[in-house]
């Protein structure tokens, strides 16, 4: 038997290692005070320890280099697997419950990098594109939501607007709305449930309660 294939291993896990180095850096830039200003391919070459051109033969291009960076997201790593399950729950307010409880936590979880890469998506066209698509696939998934709900309470379409719900929803599960309303010391369990009554009270699921409990 050759060592070819042992040295294409061994060169295989060397890339697989640098390229998660680099992708380690990048977040710890965008997590680092300096944040946005701080991130660009020299820096992220920098601080990974890699020649600028390694990112490139990695990552093809910058927008690469932004697509490895969200997939070492909570949303991608944790989130997608249980909004895939939540799903196929047969009740959808079982899903929607679902949907807002893991949202909340993948966006707690990474909320120092979310918000740093929405600032670069308002002024990098690049991360606009990746930022971008990404929320569509949410919004998708509330559309499905939405659509589950109306069928099940026999609504008319003019009666419930799927396109106008999915788009109230898709704002009340979105990471600023989490975001502003977790503020600098709100715990996960206080934030979750408000979100929940607020997407139930805009779909006209009253629960009755309060919408804040004032903890």
């Amino acid at each position: 038997m050759t060592p070819r294939p042992y040295r294409m291993q061994a060169r295989q896990v060397a890339a697989a290692a640098t390229r998660a180095r680099v992708v380690a850096a990048a977040r710890r830039l965008l997590s680092a005070k300096r944040g946005i200003a701080a991130f660009t391919i020299d820096a992220v070459a920098s601080e990974a320890g890699v020649a600028r051109m390694t990112i490139y033969h990695q990552f093809g291009a910058k927008t690469g280099l932004i697509e490895a960076v969200f997939d070492s997201l909570a949303i991608v790593r944790t989130g997608v697997p249980r909004l895939v399950a939540a799903l196929e729950l047969a009740e959808p307010l079982d899903t929607l419950a679902e949907f807002v409880m893991t949202f909340a936590d993948v966006w707690q979880t990474d909320r120092a990098v979310i918000r740093r890469m929405q600032g670069l998506a308002a002024t990098d066209p690049e991360f606009a594109r990746v930022w971008h698509r990404r929320e569509e696939r949410r919004r998708d998934g509330l559309r499905t939501i939405v659509g589950r709900i109306a069928a099940r309470r026999g609504r008319r379409a003019a009666a419930y607007d799927i396109d106008i719900l999915t788009d109230v929803l898709f704002a009340l599960i979105a990471f600023e709305t989490y975001d502003v309303i977790a503020g600098p010391r709100r715990r996960l369990d206080a934030i979750a449930p408000v979100i929940r009554q607020l997407a139930l009270k805009a779909l006209g699921v009253d629960d009755g309660g309060p919408v804040c409990d004032g903890r």
